[in-house]
């Protein structure tokens, strides 16, 4: 057996693909918050018009690109998830403020504190514990209930803390006051942690109580991370706090994704049946996550355009183009050549 690295490689990763479903989350609120024109136009122009299947995807570019519409044209940065918009400018003066914080807790302080400011919907608050800190966002009547809007806030308390760190910041857990939705296996790719549902609030908590200094950041650096929003952010790149994308990692760097269940055992010290407990503990398996890595690359070079359909078969292990055709309808619904067209 070829030996498989564990040590991170400088090619960009293969970033997981979300439901429609997760999207159809969203969408909801930018139905409101949007004429029916101008919502058809902004999924036009980030191509998601196509993706209406019940098991279509929808990757991170378009997510990217959707969100920086959306804030753009309509002035709201928080794009009506929310009783009132977040104006332009007021991600700039969060970032400006937490620059100048001593510690990583104290930013995610004036964290909470500027959106209790700029939110009626919701109450945040930081809490202390012996060995980790959390950050809890509390619903204030029916306006602060919004799925996508408590997943989007918790993120980009992660998301700006690991910016201030240089680093993603490790997390212990994630909670939420929803029941779970039918795409919670999305949750993971967002969050590298164990996410639950149901809970009495919406939390997310830190591995560690991060007192140490936040990395310098320049003037330069906000705009480009304000710039590229939510691509530094929205979701993980983690490759160590969760088994899933640490068999994803594996699978992406052996050949053709010929690694097997045993080989990823034993590349990750474990033993196969623990690997499968584990997984099952995060809500997957090993299959599924071949399945969905095997998915997102053919999404990633149906979209590029450069490789045939017959190339793309064999790049993610298939020995034939009927059985890659077969297996990419039942993941999103449609067929590659279908898929490439939309």
């Amino acid at each position: 057996m070829a030996e498989i690295s564990l040590e991170p490689e400088v090619t960009a990763p293969i970033l997981p693909t979300v439901s429609r479903a997760f999207l159809e989350d969203w969408l909801e609120a930018l139905r409101v918050h949007c004429p029916a024109q101008q919502l058809a136009g902004f999924m036009a122009q980030t191509g998601l018009s196509g993706a209406a299947q019940p098991r279509g995807r929808v990757t991170h570019d378009q997510i990217v690109r959707l969100y920086q519409l959306v804030a753009n044209e309509t002035g709201d940065e928080m794009m009506g998830l929310w009783s009132r918009p977040v104006r332009s400018g007021a991600l700039k003066v969060l970032c400006a403020s937490l620059r100048g914080a001593s510690s990583l807790s104290a930013a995610l302080f004036r964290f909470t504190s500027f959106w209790n400011i700029v939110l009626d919907d919701c109450q945040m608050h930081l809490e202390t514990r012996r060995d980790h800190l959390r950050i809890v966002l509390e619903p204030q009547g029916a306006g602060g209930q919004h799925r996508f809007g408590h997943m989007l806030l918790l993120k980009l308390a992660h998301g700006i803390g690991s910016w201030l760190a240089g680093r993603e910041l490790p997390l212990r857990e994630v909670s939420f006051v929803f029941e779970r939705p039918e795409f919670a296996e999305d949750y993971p790719i967002l969050f590298p942690a164990p996410v639950r549902f149901g809970q009495g609030r919406s939390s997310v908590s830190f591995a560690d109580l991060l007192d140490g200094a936040p990395v310098p950041r320049s003037e330069v650096e906000m705009q480009e991370f304000l710039l590229r929003a939510p691509r530094d952010w929205i979701f993980t790149g983690s490759r160590e706090h969760t088994f899933m994308l640490r068999v994803r990692e594996l699978l992406l760097r052996s050949h053709r994704m010929t690694c097997n269940l045993e080989e990823a055992a034993q590349a990750l010290n474990l033993t196969p049946r623990t690997l499968i407990r584990r997984l099952d503990t995060e809500g997957t398996s090993f299959q599924e996550i071949k399945d969905g890595l095997r998915r997102d690359i053919a999404i990633r070079d149906l979209s590029d355009g450069s490789k045939s359909i017959e190339a793309i078969s064999q790049d993610v292990g298939f020995a034939t183009s009927a059985n890659f055709h077969r297996a990419f309808k039942r993941w999103t619904g449609t067929t590659p050549g279908a898929y490439r067209r939309s």
